[in-house]
């Protein structure tokens, strides 16, 4: 009789979770992984990354329909209506597909999956949903969940005061919603109502938005989204919000301190960050601490103090990105089977996925400049030929690169597909690249991605148009 039931235990099938699962079971050992949504995927995939893309996606199409994008084009349309219960439904089409491609993959590589939310009873033993089940290594995969705003009460149900949740599920267009915080969620979300309709006020207690992002990009962002006409309240705290009925009150002031207003809205969107999931774990009954953030520490292979207990994704230190939980999912399995798993933390890439995208990779300016003297170039999107006849003239590609040895130590870029531009700066930079190796490689025309290899070019100072 095997020791333990399973030789690896994955607590949680979000992106760090399921992926783990998987390159464990394909390395041969037997896994299971608990999960207790009814679908696979955590939030990523059921109600973040995933669904507000898709709503990302059609808001856009409904803009270009209406704001005279269609019609710049030689595109003619009737009355332009919007069918809010149908981009809904597609939306949630696309969560059906993937979250039930992950249950195929289970499946295919004999994951169990136990149906349950885990908590250790020891460092090898979980309950799941009164069962008892043991295993050589447990990972903790059980990624983030909405930070709240204190005396702020979110009640998605009621569609006043929502989480990221409860906009992407939205029966209606509000008249006017307030984003409490300017990061990637908010911006996000707040761009699919603006497009829809709503009036949508920002406001953020930094003085720019976009926190962790270049300085650059952080001060175009703000005026790309007031060109768009979002109300950005920067340098603004919220200190209260009441609600009566279906209207919220929201009383603000300056982050610094001073007199107070009010602002009235018929949705308020709580989008201030993410805290790490460990409650219900009972990590205490393994002895196992959480630093001040309220994250899980390990090592570079992922293990905790605890032995035979691993943890990824958001609950331990770095971005909440889906992408560096993957990539630290298959990491840990391979540690795990006794082979080396590789993540490069300096090359994570981040991005907005507004109109246009905001994307980066590596170090900003800002960063880089504390570390040594640095080369800096900038190319406009407004130069690029592709970006020209698109009619997207917004953004900007710069390149960060060590003054001496040129060596590419940042990417940032602003354009209406920074998202997949940003990969071949990661590439570049995961092998080491110079702005020489980028200038001097063959970028096909017309492309948005003519940007980079300019902006490269520009660290010998030698871009050709402009």
């Amino acid at each position: 009789m095997a020791e333990y039931d399973y030789d690896v235990l994955v607590i949680g099938a979000g992106p760090g979770g399921y992926v783990a699962a998987i390159r464990a079971a394909q390395l041969g050992l037997k896994v299971a992984c608990a999960e207790g949504r009814e679908t696979l995927g955590g939030t990523c995939l059921n109600v973040g990354c995933i669904p507000s893309k898709a709503l990302l996606h059609g808001s856009e199409k409904f803009a270009e329909a209406v704001d005279g994008t269609f019609a710049m084009y030689g595109i003619k349309t009737g009355p332009v209506t919007l069918d809010l219960a149908a981009m809904q439904q597609q939306k949630l089409d696309s969560v059906k597909q993937l979250t039930g491609g992950i249950e195929f993959l289970f499946k295919k590589n004999k994951v169990t999956w136990l149906k349950g939310y885990a908590s250790f009873l020891d460092a090898h033993t979980v309950s799941v949903n009164g069962e008892t089940v043991t295993a050589r290594d447990v990972v903790i995969a059980t990624g983030s969940s909405v930070t709240p705003l204190p005396g702020v009460t979110v009640d998605n149900d009621a569609g006043v005061v929502v989480d990221s949740t409860g906009a992407l599920a939205l029966d209606r267009v509000p008249e006017h919603m307030v984003v409490i915080g300017g990061g990637v969620i908010g911006l996000e979300l707040g761009s699919v109502w603006r497009r829809l309709g709503a009036k949508v006020t920002v406001v953020e207690f930094l003085d720019q938005l976009l926190p962790g992002m270049d300085g650059d990009v952080r001060k175009e962002a703000a005026k790309i989204f007031k060109k768009q006409g979002m109300e950005l309240r920067l340098s603004t705290k919220v200190t209260g919000v009441a609600v009566k009925g279906k209207t919220a009150t929201l009383t603000v002031e300056p982050s610094a301190g001073g007199a107070a207003e009010t602002l009235n809205a018929d949705c308020v969107l709580v989008a201030i960050g993410r805290r790490p999931n460990v409650d219900g774990l009972g990590i205490d009954k393994i002895g196992l601490e959480l630093n001040k953030r309220g994250q899980i520490e390990t090592g570079h292979d992922f293990r905790t103090a605890v032995p035979g207990v691993w943890a990824i994704g958001d609950v331990i230190p770095g971005p909440m990105l889906a992408h560096k939980a993957e990539d630290e999912g298959v990491a840990v399995a391979e540690f795990i089977a006794g082979q080396t798993g590789i993540v490069n933390h300096a090359v994570i890439p981040g991005v907005v996925y507004t109109f246009p995208e905001f994307a980066g990779v590596g170090l900003t300016e800002e960063a880089a400049k504390e570390k040594g003297e640095v080369k800096v170039s900038k190319f406009p999107m407004l130069a690029n030929s592709r970006a020209k006849t698109n009619h997207e003239p917004d953004g900007f590609v710069k390149v960060i690169a060590d003054a001496k040895t040129e060596r590419v130590l940042g990417v940032w870029c602003i354009a209406s597909v920074a998202g997949s531009m940003i990969a071949e700066a990661a590439l570049a930079m995961e092998f080491g690249a110079t702005a020489e190796d980028i200038a001097y490689t063959c970028h096909a025309h017309p492309t948005h991605a003519e940007a980079l290899k300019e902006a490269a070019m520009g660290i010998s100072g030698k871009p050709i148009h402009i």
